[in-house]
């Protein structure tokens, strides 16, 4: 089976990739990625030298360029990962998002169209179902949740969401759409709020924490939401929504927390800054569906993923500090320094 990965040198991506090498070494996995500022070649070196993998360099948007490459590597299976995936990001230029995310999907969905793919992946995001409030701990989002977004990025992800399901339904293109709660584990892109709050931490950096940090995350260790995309595309109802959550809800505050603690450093270290526009509440995600067709269930506990998590950013200071020494720092100052400076007057 050839796999074509999407985004395959992003943060999740880049995992999944790791994944599918080292678990199906009968398979071919052609990792496309354009290298945007969160495209990391370093994240692959454990696996570029192995025969079942190969990298290729390119926009999922310019149409010519994926026919040729379909045409040329016949994919069997395609799995989406590509997207501009930053809220804030989409706050400050929601075009690019656009371009990525929607028009990018589209024109994966025509090759997909052409040239026959046995199945299409979508990774979506809960965010596409907006928010819920936060005293009501007893709602969770279902994939009968309508959608209703709250910021450029995830109008983007729920209208790339409507682009699958239109093409399954009108084209008979065999796709599925998996819908996943916040990430995090090695490799994450340190914008981020756990990997920013560990590498700011350790250099004793003030820490920003959104108005009063009282935002909730359902937080998925990302090896286990690899382990549910690859049941899916191998399993998983042609035509069908996966949520897939975590069962580790915790406020933005409690996650800051947590690592200062583990890093033995100072609460002190917190600075809450002005909120972002549009700023939801709560993410809780029902992964119901999943568990029950599919058996799945997460492996990883906040505490134990989190644990593991701050290990590996210790083990390789050299992976992240490379890319703090670039363009991520003017992009700190910009999102976040007037934010600082606010809070000083």
């Amino acid at each position: 089976m050839k796999i074509l990965v999407t985004g395959g040198a992003g943060f999740i991506g880049g995992n999944f990739v790791h994944h599918m090498v080292n678990k199906y070494p009968e398979y071919e996995i052609v990792n496309l990625d354009l290298l945007t500022y969160c495209g990391n070649l370093e994240t692959l070196k454990p696996v570029e030298d192995k025969p079942n993998y190969k990298f290729v360099k390119g926009d999922i948007a310019d149409k010519e360029f994926i026919m040729d490459l379909f045409e040329k590597e016949k994919f069997d299976v395609v799995v989406n990962f590509a997207a501009e995936s930053h809220v804030d990001r989409s706050i400050e230029n929601p075009d690019i998002f656009v371009h990525s995310n929607v028009l990018g999907t589209v024109t994966l969905l025509n090759a997909c169209r052409k040239f026959g793919i046995k199945r299409y992946h979508q990774v979506s995001t809960d965010e596409v179902y907006g928010d819920l409030p936060l005293d009501r701990p007893d709602l969770f989002f279902t994939e009968e949740t309508p959608i209703h977004t709250s910021s450029p990025y995830s109008s983007s992800k729920a209208s790339a969401d409507l682009y699958v399901m239109a093409y399954y339904r009108t084209f008979g293109v065999p796709v599925t759409i998996s819908r996943c709660s916040n990430n995090y584990g090695p490799y994450h892109f340190p914008e981020k709020l756990i990997p920013l709050i560990i590498s700011r931490a350790l250099a004793d950096q003030e820490l920003p924490v959104y108005g009063k940090g009282e935002n909730v995350r359902d937080w998925l260790y990302v090896t286990d939401h690899c382990k549910a995309i690859d049941l899916i595309i191998h399993k998983g109802r042609v035509g069908e929504v996966y949520n897939v959550g975590g069962h580790n809800e915790k406020t933005n505050l409690e996650v800051v927390k947590t690592i200062l603690k583990a890093l033995d450093k100072p609460e002190s270290l917190i600075k809450f800054v002005t909120d972002r526009p549009g700023h939801d509440m709560r993410y809780a995600i029902d992964p119901t569906k999943l568990e029950t067709e599919l058996g799945w269930e997460p492996e990883y506990t906040f505490e134990t993923g989190i644990k593991k998590t701050i290990e590996w950013y210790l083990e390789n200071k050299e992976w992240w500090q490379n890319i703090l020494s670039g363009e991520y720092q003017n992009y700190f100052s910009n999102m976040y320094g007037k934010r600082l400076e606010n809070t000083e007057q």
